[in-house]
């Protein structure tokens, strides 16, 4: 999938992608009188007011678990994970038009700045997703060796978003409806994706046609070891993972192949 030519460009450029990184951390903190600081802040609070309101307020449950935090650990999975793909997804659709200047001057592997996308979206999910696992180890719910499963589920997500969004990314330099008709697409996708229900209530025949909804499998499978503390299910997610590498594929081919008239084009 990655020639050994583009790879090499990576690693040859890889102070560049780096610091990019680091200058978009910085820059989204660093005129802020407590810094960082902040990006400990906001996901504490985020998960606190989960917490909080559905567990001892709304004393939501989830159908057949006991636990007085379920529902609030059902929700903190599906949000977080949910906020790691539409970032990327999000971010990528417009990478070559938010750095066009960027393209026209400086020769540079254009893949890097996908890349970029990914490890910082990967930075702020681990700092938020550190913050949960503190609170399941506190709270007592962390479900032990099995939440390592999660690590190849969250492989196939990075995957899926980063081969879509290098597809939206290309195609929205040419096709500028691109971006603006999956932000409103991303907003349905959302409700479609058992996150603040579970499957369960759905009727029968919307039940079925979750089987079709990538990110229904991803989320469902961090849910159940967050919450049941089983496996989750490899046969559902090996479609996925099919899948998530196809997109990849195409995503690189269509890259390369527009490449050249992308810089034209922007």
């Amino acid at each position: 999938m990655i020639s050994a030519a583009l790879l090499k460009s990576v690693i040859t450029y890889r102070g560049f992608i780096f610091g990019s990184v680091k200058r978009e951390f910085q820059a989204k903190y660093g005129n802020a009188v407590l810094g960082a600081t902040w990006t400990i802040l906001n996901p504490l609070a985020l998960i606190l007011v989960y917490t909080v309101i559905f567990a001892e307020v709304m004393h939501s449950r989830l159908p057949g678990v006991s636990s007085s935090f379920a529902y609030s650990i059902y929700l903190c999975a599906g949000i977080l994970t949910w906020g790691l793909f539409a970032e990327i997804t999000s971010r990528s659709q417009n990478i070559f038009l938010d750095h066009a200047n960027l393209i026209k001057k400086i020769s540079f592997p254009r893949i890097a700045l996908p890349l970029i996308v990914v490890l910082s979206a990967g930075l702020n999910f681990a700092i938020i997703f550190g913050l949960f696992v503190g609170f399941l180890l506190v709270t007592g719910n962390f479900p032990g060796w099995i939440f390592f499963a999660i690590v190849p589920v969250l492989l196939i997500q990075i995957l899926l978003s980063i081969g879509l969004g290098m597809i939206l990314g290309v195609l929205n330099v040419f096709f500028r409806d691109v971006g603006q008709f999956f932000s409103i697409f991303l907003q349905f996708w959302f409700w479609f994706t058992p996150i603040v229900y579970p499957a369960s209530i759905l009727p029968p025949a919307v039940r079925d046609l979750l089987v079709w909804n990538p990110m229904a499998t991803i989320v469902g499978a961090y849910q159940t070891v967050l919450v049941s503390g089983t496996a989750p299910d490899w046969g559902a997610l090996a479609p996925v993972a099919a899948v998530s590498l196809l997109l990849c594929v195409f995503g690189l081919r269509l890259f390369r192949k527009r490449s050249g008239e992308m810089v034209d084009e922007l």
